[in-house]
């Protein structure tokens, strides 16, 4: 290693040891930022960045030992009407954004920490989402072995931020263990392009990766024009709504009866047909009151065996009111 690689790996351990003590300081010792920041003798600016950069590496977990019988309730409603091997309930937290990513993140990245801790499943098929990609955030580093993930979806786009490699690229930080994109975008340009590049070695052993996959995690999307997969196809979406379209998943649709549309995209997609993921563990993590028609749609497939979603999107599922409603109710 060079003098200047050796600098810089010294320089991000010293950082990486930093942020720990800034984390156990704030959380565990509670020392307010400004105290951390004293103590350190940083800036109040760089005690918050180690504190924040300590949860985003997953050294920071709180576990809250309580079980929420409501959202027992739900998750059991869930399970018998959609046909359920499991459900998950996060109870509901203040968000800032549309999408329930605090309450999601929590209980998906305690599962998936379960999951591999299990090593039930050699090959572990990865879909794309924000959902996702926050629940692997919520994870703590934690090495792996005798466990593959493999992107169930090409992803190549013009927006990083809506690249689903990215929630492969975060699985190997965090687990050190394989993992294999699919080097594709997430359409072709036609039927043609798509036959030629799955004849291509790296691709055709991505997808046989994908047919040994025993356990998928999926996120659930919508039609909407500013969806990864509706922005992929160049504003499709009121094409797509005009079909019956509802949900997407994989890149593919559904209409709010659970039927799998065919559409002239599908011939197009860098993704297995979701007919193929029937006889396997199926789990999505998803929520929001914006997705409620969908995630119904996609539980309505039967694709699904596993579900782990927000308080409030699931008791719009089951046709309760929210906490918040039934309180000011009374």
């Amino acid at each position: 290693m060079t003098s200047r690689g050796t600098k810089a790996s010294t320089t991000n351990a010293r950082e990486g040891e930093l942020a720990a003590r800034a984390a156990w300081l704030h959380f565990v010792g509670g020392l307010s930022q400004s105290d951390v920041a004293k103590r350190l003798n940083v800036p109040n600016t760089r005690a918050h960045r180690y504190i924040a950069r300590a949860q985003q590496d997953g050294l920071v977990r709180v576990f809250v030992d309580v079980e929420s019988a409501d959202c027992m309730g739900l998750e059991a409603q869930l399970a018998a009407q959609f046909d359920l091997d499991f459900c998950r309930v996060a109870m509901d937290v203040p968000e800032t954004g549309p999408l329930p990513l605090r309450a999601l993140s929590a209980i998906g990245g305690d599962w998936l920490m379960n999951t591999l801790a299990a090593t039930d499943h050699e090959v572990i098929g990865v879909g794309n989402g924000r959902t996702l990609a926050a629940s692997v955030d919520a994870m703590r580093r934690v090495p792996v072995s005798g466990i593959r993930f493999v992107s169930m979806m090409g992803g190549l786009t013009r927006s990083y931020a809506a690249n689903p490699y990215d929630v492969i690229h975060r699985l190997a930080q965090k687990t050190e263990a394989e993992s294999y994109l699919m080097p594709a975008p997430l359409f072709a340009d036609s039927a043609e392009d798509k036959l030629v590049m799955m004849q291509q070695t790296g691709l055709s052993a991505t997808m046989d990766l994908i047919d040994k996959a025993s356990l998928v995690v999926v996120g659930v999307g919508t039609v909407d024009p500013d969806t990864t997969a509706a922005s992929a196809l160049g504003g499709a979406s009121d094409a797509l709504r005009a079909a019956g379209a509802e949900a997407e998943i994989l890149g593919q649709f559904i209409a709010a009866d659970g039927t799998v549309i065919e559409t002239e995209f599908d011939a197009r997609v860098m993704a297995p047909p979701l007919e193929t993921l029937r006889e396997r563990s199926v789990v999505a993590i998803t929520g929001g009151p914006s997705k409620t028609g969908a995630i119904r749609a996609a539980l309505n497939s039967r694709l699904l065996t596993g579900l782990i979603i927000d308080e409030a999107t699931a008791r719009s599922l089951v046709g309760e009111r929210t906490i918040e409603n039934t309180v000011a109710a009374e």
